[in-house]
């Protein structure tokens, strides 16, 4: 199974894919304050923040795939800015730095990340969570 959303490249827009996602979890029965469901609103409202800020070209939309694979949710957040690629984590940001946290927190919730090439332009950025048998653990 498996949603689109194309969001605008605002703020507003990454609120949106945050609410979306929460939404869809539910409907998949990912039930709301889930570790599985806080960890994917956690990822989305990261990844799209990033999408708004760093991937953002005017007049273009950013994108939004959920997808509930064998034993994990599949999250792809897309931009149009294939030049502007995160490297992963580059180690601690510094102490009282306003910015830099948001891969350490992917990198901590997700099972798996990665970024991948977009086509016909941009990049994805691809995170999976696995699903937790004991979702009070």
């Amino acid at each position: 199974m498996n949603v689109t959303h194309r969001l605008s490249s605002t703020p507003r827009g990454a609120r949106l894919a945050r609410c979306l996602t929460v939404a869809q979890l539910a409907l998949w029965g990912i039930p709301y304050g889930s570790r599985t469901a806080e960890s994917v609103a956690l990822i989305v409202a990261e990844l799209a923040a990033n999408a708004v800020t760093h991937g953002r070209v005017p007049g273009r939309d950013f994108e939004l795939r959920l997808a509930l694979v064998t034993g994990s949710v599949r999250v792809e957040v897309s931009d149009a800015r294939g030049e502007r690629r995160p490297l992963g984590p580059k180690g601690e940001p510094e102490l009282f730095a306003e910015a830099g946290r948001g891969l350490l927190l992917v990198e901590a919730f997700a099972d798996r990340w990665e970024v991948v090439d977009r086509e016909p332009l941009g990049k994805t950025v691809r995170a999976e969570v696995d699903l937790h048998t004991c979702e009070n653990c």
